[in-house]
């Protein structure tokens, strides 16, 4: 199994220059490779190959005075960006034939991106130093913040300048997930989620989880950042330093709710043996009047961990259909009652009579869809006041059969 480990890097003044260059230079090889090709595809010509892209781009390229400039950086990041246009068009053409989801063709790169990004392999000759720095070619030893230690040597490394102007350094590592069980033995217990709005997830054995509403709580502060950087002159110093006021701030809010996810899946994972979730279509929902709160709550994120997590520490994650009626069937008898409207939460069953909490009572369904044995009792079960039958209908006595002084042992009159 491929991970991925990604630590702060802190290059000095001159560092970022040279990383400037290698972004830079990477991203011209990207576009020149992708007109070329382009070129071909409107010629009615076959796509160049790679090989002869590297040697009419790369090493012809830095013997012209117009690319000569290309020999001030590794020439492994210049070979990666290559190959970054083949994986491009790879899951191009493999999403036209329903491979894979449809992707969109490549485009050319701008130097205004919000995302900036080199890979060095072991061809580079990278290495970490003994004094725990980042020894990267033509660029110098970088300052990492290690938060953890890698469990094996990495293959990769990538470095990466996101729109705030914060610096990373990404590592693939490859890892054996039988390894990593002794970490989170095996349980008995197994839940169902139901992911909302309101209560980011609501398990099946009636826990609610409230939604933290990152971004909500963030607006007022990202609304005087915004306005703050349409004041600005377009083109002054002034501007590009309010828009990374605007990035960073928003990058905090990213921050905050991924290690909530984190935090939230790693601890259903370790609880439970068995994850069951619905497979939500969040790009529909996104296109609803709940648009904001649907991109806040970050379901996909979210789901993508748990799903991660569960193979690389032998769990199991099932997704049932989308489709699966969780919130009109009743937990306690199974009767489908109906849709009802997003403002009932509480609702009796027509057959059975129990007064069901909405959400939890999805959240049974849900695991009950998977296959899992949960029991009905999480979804808060309480039986509604029943009219009594006719027959058991009062307080009074039955009549009896014989008179009182038969039963009484005295003769009759």
């Amino acid at each position: 199994m491929q991970l991925r480990y990604s630590f702060r890097v802190y290059p000095t003044t001159g560092q970022r220059a040279a990383l400037a260059r290698a972004f830079g230079c990477a991203r011209v090889v990207y576009n020149d490779a992708l007109r070329a090709r382009e070129d071909a595809r409107a010629a009615g010509l076959p796509f160049p190959r790679t090989g002869d892209l590297s040697k009419a781009l790369i090493t012809g390229a830095k013997k012209t005075p117009e690319r000569a400039w290309l020999g001030e950086v590794s020439a492994v990041v210049l070979q990666q960006s290559l190959r970054d246009l083949d994986a491009a068009y790879r899951n191009f053409f493999d999403g036209l034939k329903s491979r894979r989801p449809r992707m969109g063709a490549p485009r050319f790169k701008s130097r205004k991106d919000t995302r900036q990004a080199v890979r060095f392999t072991a061809n580079a000759k990278w290495k970490i130093t003994p004094g725990g720095k980042l020894s990267l070619p033509k660029i110098g030893d970088l300052a990492v913040k290690w938060s953890r230690t890698l469990p094996s040597t990495p293959a990769t490394v990538t470095v990466v300048k996101d729109g705030a102007g914060r610096y990373f350094a990404s590592f693939v590592i490859e890892t054996d997930p039988a390894a990593d069980l002794t970490r989170m033995p095996d349980t008995n217990t197994v839940v169902g989620i139901d992911l909302g709005l309101t209560h980011f997830a609501i398990l099946s054995d009636g826990t609610k989880i409230d939604s933290p509403r990152f971004l909500r709580r963030a607006e007022q502060k990202l609304k005087r950042a915004q306005q703050a950087l349409t004041r600005k002159t377009k083109g002054s110093e002034n501007r590009a330093k309010a828009r990374t006021k605007v990035a960073r701030a928003h990058a905090q809010v990213a921050d905050v709710r991924r290690e909530f996810h984190h935090q939230l899946s790693t601890r259903l994972i370790r609880d439970n043996q068995a994850v069951a979730v619905e497979d939500l279509a969040v790009k529909a929902l996104a296109r609803t009047r709940m648009a904001k709160s649907v991109h806040d709550a970050g379901w996909s994120q979210f789901v993508t961990m748990l799903e991660y997590k569960a193979a690389r520490y032998g769990r199991e994650l099932i997704r049932i259909d989308r489709f699966e009626p969780t919130s009109q069937v009743c937990s306690n008898c199974g009767v489908k009652d109906g849709p009802k409207p997003l403002d009932v939460r509480m609702w009796t069953c027509g057959a059975c009579g129990a007064v069901l909490d909405r959400d939890i009572n999805a959240a049974v369904n849900v695991a009950k869809a998977a296959g899992l044995a949960v029991s009905a009792c999480g979804a808060r079960v309480r039986r509604a006041p029943v009219p009594a039958q006719r027959s058991e209908a009062g307080t009074h006595p039955k009549r009896p059969t014989q008179p009182v002084w038969e039963q009484a042992g005295i003769p009759g009159l």
